[in-house]
């Protein structure tokens, strides 16, 4: 006898099924009552504004999670580099202008080569937050790691080294 007949009867064999009562009882149960937090706040400002320095490009990094590969490439404003199969165009770069080794952030726009060219990414990425706005690939990551060099001081310091000579 095959160890599965006893199972296969009873799958064959027309079942009644009855609906069930099913009883729901209402609770009368209090909601739980809290005390308000009074917490002093002190000098508390609803936004802050810091001044920002564009940069003359930026330092960029770039992940393939296939073979686990990182490469830093240098991209100045307005100009595009491709990594793997993507094209990164960088418009700007700021930072502030008293910390210009602090908090960088890049727009970027992110195009898939391949195809018809699709833009996976655009927007401001932050160098200190890179999770905040990031690209979202399969393959590839890139981050903004810092800008590079002050475009406003480049070109002070370049007329400047004209005069001199």
């Amino acid at each position: 006898m095959n160890k599965w007949a006893p199972l296969a009867a009873v799958m064959l064999l027309p079942a009644t099924v009855q609906a069930q009562d099913i009883q729901i009882e209402m609770l009368d149960i209090q909601p739980l009552q809290y005390e308000p937090l009074n917490i002093p706040l002190g000098d508390v400002k609803s936004e802050s504004v810091v001044a920002a320095t564009v940069g003359k490009g930026a330092l960029l990094r770039g992940l393939d999670k296939l073979t686990g590969q990182v490469a830093d490439f240098e991209l100045d404003n307005g100009y595009s580099v491709n990594f793997g199969t993507l094209r990164v165009d960088m418009a700007q770069c700021r930072h502030p202008s008293d910390n210009p080794n602090g908090d960088a952030f890049a727009f970027l726009s992110v195009y898939e080569e391949q195809g018809a060219g699709a833009n996976v990414f655009q927007g401001w990425m932050v160098a200190s937050s890179p999770a905040l706005s990031a690209l979202d690939h399969a393959r590839y990551d890139v981050w903004v790691l810092r800008c590079t060099g002050l475009a406003q001081a480049d070109a002070a310091s370049t007329s400047e080294g004209d005069g001199n000579e």
